[in-house]
């Protein structure tokens, strides 16, 4: 009798811890946010995904009650901040904005990552897009996208460009070039788009592709210079340039950059569904979307699962460009 009656002993007692995991987390979702929270931005101070988060921090923080630091954790093109937070407790107090780089090509390019984006991670939303723009020196000789490919192919491996990181739409913008054009660069990672903007401006190196948001106040002022965008056509946000998509032989050229919101998987659903219905009111408001328009992107919301999707779909379309150019970074 003690045999058998044992796992029902034990059943009431796991049933009973269960159901005590239960409340404590459903207390929790209740009670959240009782303190302050920490937002999560795995590149410098600066970058584009520094000052969304910013500008979304601070109507989030009014509407919770509760502060919400940023906090940059940069390094190797955003894996480091974004393992961080993959590894932080799922309570609702870390939070991630992060861009493609981490979530969609780092898994392929890297085999050592530290974290699975669709395992560890919980999206909240999207939260805008961008298109990248390919920049050249205000005193490079190149004016036109054909003349940045003759210049490479006269300089033979001579040329420098720049990138966040490897695995970034920066990154593999230029290898898709590279690869289409028949040209050879010399790849030079920074740790964010104001450093890589920086070395443009000083002639340290030749060129890159970065989100306009950081490149076009430098356009304008005349001390650097655009030459195309990387949308398959003409961008609302940078009216007048031509895409890369509309010269012969690259009429399939893409790369489009975007910022989205994450929690640690297992954060409580009612906390993460809290999050996204704030994030979708925030990006609604008018002086919101001024902000981040102004900024070079095009707000966006969507729900978590559309962002789980949109990775999902991404990393296949990646997969295939990061398989064709044999690209691995372990």
């Amino acid at each position: 009798m003690r045999i058998t009656s044992f796992p029902k002993r034990l059943a009431v007692a796991l049933g009973g811890t269960l159901a005590a995991v239960a409340l404590s987390t459903s207390a929790l979702a209740a009670d959240w946010p009782t303190k302050t929270i920490q937002m999560v931005v795995p590149f410098p101070a600066g970058s584009s995904p520094d000052v969304l988060a910013r500008t979304l921090a601070e109507p989030m923080s009014k509407e919770l009650g509760q502060t919400i630091i940023v906090e940059n954790k940069p390094g190797a093109g955003g894996n480091i901040g974004t393992r961080y937070v993959s590894k932080a407790k799922p309570d609702g107090y870390t939070m991630l904005l992060t861009i493609n780089g981490p979530m969609v090509t780092a898994p392929t390019l890297y085999k050592s990552l530290g974290y699975d984006p669709l395992v560890d991670l919980q999206p909240i939303s999207l939260v805008g897009t961008s298109p990248n723009v390919l920049i050249v020196p205000a005193n490079s000789p190149a004016t036109t996208l054909q003349e940045f490919i003759e210049l490479a192919k006269k300089e033979k491996g001579g040329l420098n460009y720049g990138s966040v990181g490897p695995g970034s739409a920066s990154h593999l913008s230029m290898a898709m070039l590279e690869n289409q054009a028949g040209i050879e660069l010399a790849h030079i990672p920074y740790s964010g788009f104001p450093q890589i903007i920086s070395a443009v401006i000083a002639g340290d190196i030749q060129g890159a592709f970065m989100v306009p948001g950081i490149a076009m106040p430098q356009v304008s002022s005349g001390k650097v210079r655009a030459l195309a965008v990387t949308s398959l056509e003409e961008s609302e946000l940078v009216p007048g340039m031509p895409a890369v998509a509309s010269n012969a032989g690259f009429e399939d050229f893409e790369a489009i950059s975007w910022d989205a919101l994450f929690v640690p998987a297992g954060t409580p659903a009612e906390i993460v569904a809290k999050l996204n219905d704030l994030t979708k009111e925030v990006l609604a408001r008018p002086e919101i979307q001024e902000r981040i328009r102004a900024l070079y992107f095009i707000p966006e919301f969507s729900t978590p699962e559309g962002m789980t999707e949109r990775i999902k779909d991404e990393k296949v379309q990646w997969d295939k460009v990061i398989e064709r150019l044999q690209l691995s970074l372990d």
